[in-house]
C-alpha cells in the first residue's frame, strides 16, 4: 500500500479529509517535537484509527506532507505518484 493510500483510508476511517486531522493535532499542541505514542493515542480514542494509519498521519504531523523519493515512480505496491501527500481529500482528486 502506498503512502498516499494510507493517508486517503484515514478519510474512509474517520470521515474526514487528512488536512483537517492534521490542523486539529497542531490545534492541540501536536508537532514535530510530540512523541508518536502520544498522537497514536489521540487517534486510536477519538477516530477509532489503527497503529499503522495512526503512524501515516504522525508523520504528516510532525514532518508535513513531504515524503522520501525512494517510492515515487517505482513500480511495486508502495508506488507513490508524487513526494508530496495530497491533504485535501479524495473528492478533490
Amino acid at each position: 500500500m502506498s503512502f498516499q493510500a494510507y493517508i486517503d483510508a484515514i478519510e474512509t476511517t474517520t470521515g474526514r479529509i487528512p488536512q483537517e486531522l492534521v490542523d486539529e493535532a497542531h490545534a492541540r499542541g501536536y508537532g514535530p517535537d510530540t512523541k508518536a505514542g502520544e498522537i497514536v493515542a489521540w487517534l486510536a480514542d477519538e477516530y477509532s484509527l489503527g497503529r499503522g494509519h495512526a503512524m501515516a498521519l504522525v508523520h504528516v504531523v510532525k514532518n508535513g506532507p513531504q515524503i522520501s523519493d525512494q517510492h515515487v515512480g517505482s513500480s511495486g505496491t508502495h508506488r507513490d505518484e508524487s513526494n508530496v501527500l495530497r491533504l485535501d481529500g479524495v473528492a478533490q482528486r
